[in-house]
């Protein structure tokens, strides 16, 4: 007897690379049937090839920016599934800049990407929504403390928090939940350029107190385990995954005992 139809249904933004892929493919590994959204066509149809022996992938290529692309995301999985049990809000813009650096072109590309694109999904995924459904939003370490030249980065990663608390108290009456995972810098393709620089270091691995880096299968760990009915009584909650950089204020020994340089008057 085919039971696929009891199988839960997962749609994920931005799901073509990275924290994305990484959450799609350990979705699939967990039982699920994936609904995946990203820009590119071509890294879609690569990661629906690869699946597509695990579980069954319905794939969309869009910008989440749109305004039709919600519900035209939602009405995919019901059409395809008549079903959905998460929410991803992954896809998001990267783009950092102090305050004073910001233009308008820049705040609104990140505002629109990652903020008012999850908020959007949000809603059109609650319409069909049932009890027992969860959304995860993916934020930032730097939506939890501020960040230097964060600018609009941080000021939208706080507010997806907020985002996450209203839906969790809205909706958690009606067995719907909503959490936010909170990476610390993950070695992607976003941030590998800049991985080796000084800085960098400095103020991401000289900071944390842990012996490795965070991973993207961490990052989908924690996002399934949320959506798992082991994770059912979590909500409104925003988890740092970061090896403890949030919490403490660890430096390492080589930062300790450092030399310091006088700054220039």
């Amino acid at each position: 007897m085919d039971h696929s139809a009891d199988r839960p249904v997962v749609l994920i933004t931005g799901a073509s690379a990275g924290i994305g892929e990484a959450i799609a493919r350990r979705f699939a590994a967990g039982g699920y049937r994936i609904v995946a959204l990203a820009r590119g066509k071509e890294k879609l149809a690569t990661l629906e090839r690869s699946l597509t022996p695990i579980t069954e992938v319905r794939t969309l290529a869009l910008d989440v920016t749109a305004p039709s692309a919600p519900q035209q995301a939602v009405d995919l999985a019901m059409q395809a599934f008549d079903r959905l049990d998460c929410l991803v809000n992954n896809a998001g813009a990267g783009k950092w800049a102090p305050v004073h650096l910001c233009d308008d072109a820049t705040l609104d590309e990140v505002v629109e990407t990652s903020l008012k694109a999850p908020f959007r999904f949000c809603r059109a995924a609650l319409g069909v929504m049932k009890r027992g459904a969860s959304i995860i939003n993916i934020g930032s370490t730097f939506g939890l403390i501020g960040g230097l030249d964060g600018g609009a980065y941080c000021a939208v990663k706080a507010g997806l928090v907020g985002l996450t608390q209203t839906l969790a108290a809205q909706y958690g009456a009606q067995g719907i939940r909503s959490n936010l995972v909170a990476p610390g810098v993950i070695k992607t393709d976003m941030t590998r350029a800049y991985w080796d620089a000084p800085p960098f270091q400095r103020i991401n691995q000289e900071m944390t107190p842990f012996d490795r880096d965070g991973t993207v299968e961490d990052v989908a760990n924690l996002v399934h385990f949320l959506a798992s009915k082991e994770g059912s009584y979590i909500n409104g909650q925003s988890i740092a995954l970061d090896g403890g950089w949030t919490t403490t204020k660890y430096l390492c020994a080589e930062a300790l005992l450092a030399e310091r340089v006088p700054r220039a008057a």
